[in-house]
């Protein structure tokens, strides 16, 4: 005689049966609904013996298997959540500052734009791409599915801070992973020979799926369709002056008439002390700073009779700490750090004559566009066909274009791009440096900063910023 089944195992499958639904309808996916089959055996008929396992007539065993089971579950539910709700991020780098600090740690919402699908279901949860200790890959390569993202509460706007998958973290050099591989390949004599034979100095040289590319953060500042330009470090969208948001700042070379700055006077003006960078006197540089040492006389700056310079610092200032810094009154001159210091810009492999202040107009790609292959945007474009839009893509001698081995003359995009860029402009590597943003490489928006470390001072002593904890992202925009 079959088993009579309870009114609680019906009150329990049907919440879960309702949950599960709601859930496939989300997905978008009908197939998941075979999982019903699974809860019905699990709540109702129960030929599987599932807990089966856990039942053993030894107390220890059983204790273990019970704990093992309680592991299982909550690694399985962080799981889900990490994927579909929210994760935690860290700021790891000033590139935003002073919108969000080093030592932020945020939750990043996944329903602000959509969750993704994961391109790698089966992986380790809380570990981005390497397992800690084992130094190795933390997920499978199989299966891997297409981009898919279901629906969320909204879409990316200009000036959101968004979290994304970084674009040209695609190809990996293990060994040496900054800079990118991509400009590793331009700097190398051998190119991409040169780093593969070479292990010693850059190790293995792999392929990461987009979830499993490192995360970034920075501020969207242009949309599909835009068209972009930095004129003298203004941006503009469509030929219009687009307004800086309050925390934007730039680096700019302080001297003063002998007299060091203070750290007192270096915290009003919220300089971490990383970015407190003296560039003037040889005895004090790092391998950092040289550089600038050397670029001092090109920026408009002399030494005395003596040879030597007053002091000179290189800071990264908002508009605020710009006006602040000029009231002091050991300050002699303040100089913005011009282009020359700027370094590569996108795309690396082709001279256009942008630099990191004055750049474009460059169009950003809108998904159903239609650009002509011409070598101009061969050069801009082609990391859009073919690494994010999976494309096969080559060009002959005479200028003649194949897209998946078809003669083209045009090409339309699958996806959105987006144009992200740091607040804190000159110490940014941003879309400046490495291009377009795809769509299916944007994680989430981050909304909450949770806890604030300053590792400038001690725990005790305004270690722990307890202005910024529990504050949303939005309100130090």
């Amino acid at each position: 005689m079959a088993k009579e089944i309870s009114k609680r195992q019906w009150i329990n499958f049907s919440i879960w049966a309702v949950l599960y639904t709601l859930f496939t309808v989300w997905m978008g996916n009908w197939w998941l609904l075979l999982g019903l089959l699974v809860l019905i055996d699990i709540y109702l008929t129960k030929f599987i013996p599932w807990g089966a396992w856990k039942k053993s007539k030894n107390p220890k065993v059983q204790n273990a298997l019970n704990w093992i089971d309680d592991i299982l579950f909550a690694l399985i539910a962080v799981y889900i959540i990490n994927i579909f709700v929210f994760q935690n991020y860290q700021i790891p780098s000033s590139s935003l500052e002073k919108t969000l600090l080093v030592g932020d740690y945020l939750f990043v919402s996944k329903l602000s734009y959509g969750p993704r699908v994961p391109n790698t279901p089966i992986s380790f949860p809380l570990v981005q791409n390497t397992l800690p200790i084992l130094n190795c890959k933390s997920y499978l390569e199989w299966p891997e599915w297409g981009y898919k993202r279901v629906k969320g509460l909204g879409h990316v706007k200009r000036n959101d801070i968004v979290v994304f998958n970084f674009p040209a973290g695609d190809t990996v050099a293990l060994g040496r992973t900054n800079p990118d591989y991509y400009l590793q390949v331009k700097y190398n004599p051998g190119g991409r020979e040169g780093i593969r034979l070479n292990k010693a100095t850059y190790g293995d040289v792999i392929y990461r799926p987009v979830d499993k590319r490192e995360n970034y953060v920075k501020r969207c500042v242009g949309m599909p369709g835009d068209s972009l330009q930095i004129i003298d470090n203004q941006l503009y969208i469509d030929g219009k002056i687009l307004k800086n948001t309050k925390n934007v700042q730039y680096v700019y070379y302080v001297e003063t008439d002998g007299t060091r700055i203070t750290d007192e006077i270096f915290r009003r003006l919220q300089v971490s002390e990383d970015d407190r960078q003296l560039v003037s006197f040889t005895s004090e540089l790092t391998e950092n700073t040289q550089y600038y040492y050397h670029a001092l006389p090109h920026i408009g700056f002399t030494p005395g009779a003596d040879g030597r310079y007053n002091p000179i610092y290189r800071l990264p200032l908002t508009t605020e700490a710009y006006e602040m810094i000029q009231k002091i009154p050991s300050v002699q001159k303040i100089v913005i750090e011009p282009d020359i210091i700027g370094g590569d810009v996108y795309p690396i492999d082709y001279e256009l004559g942008w630099t990191r202040d004055n750049y474009g107009p460059i169009w950003i790609p809108k998904k159903g566009a239609t650009i002509t292959l011409n070598e101009k945007n061969l050069a801009i474009y082609h990391r859009c066909i073919r690494n994010y839009e999976n494309n096969t893509l080559e060009t002959g001698a005479d200028g003649s274009v194949k897209i998946n081995g078809q003669p083209a003359t045009t090409y339309t995009f699958k996806y959105d791009y987006y144009w992200m860029m740091g607040d804190n402009r000159h110490c940014s590597a941003d879309s400046r440096s490495w291009g377009f943003v795809p769509e299916d490489h944007v994680i989430g928006k981050p909304i909450l900063i949770w806890l604030s470390l300053d590792k400038d001072r001690g725990l005790f002593n305004g270690g722990i910023r307890w202005n910024r904890m529990f504050r949303f992202v939005d309100s130090f925009n």
